[in-house]
């Protein structure tokens, strides 16, 4: 008499649960956040020299910003400083553009 069973196939519907995947995936995600880099008063001083400074000659500017635990950059010429909103708003390198708030700010670099 055989038996008839499934072997490993028995297992894995569990791991196909959607669910179940979503978890996962968010899990792997979480590993890879990183925690908001502290900022002292020369530093916020220096980037904001640095834009300025971008902005009356019209260089190219990469800005860093921090959100939710990851990094992003944004290249592009700064255009308007909103100093009630506390944002900058810039053009990127695709002509569209892009409103970043102060306090995001993690590193400025000009580039020429």
């Amino acid at each position: 008499m055989r038996i008839r069973d499934r072997g490993k196939i028995k297992f894995m519907p569990a791991h196909f649960m959607p669910e179940h995947r979503a978890l996962l995936r968010e899990l792997a995600r979480d590993e890879l956040r990183q925690a908001r880099p502290l900022l002292d008063e020369y530093e916020i001083q220096e980037f904001e020299n640095r834009i300025c400074y971008a902005m009356e000659y019209t260089y190219p500017v990469k800005i860093t910003k921090w959100d939710d635990g990851f990094t992003y950059e944004e290249k592009g010429h700064v255009h308007f400083l909103d100093p009630i909103r506390k944002e900058i708003r810039m053009v990127i390198e695709d002509e569209s553009a892009v409103t970043i708030k102060f306090d995001d700010i993690v590193a400025v670099e000009v580039t020429k």
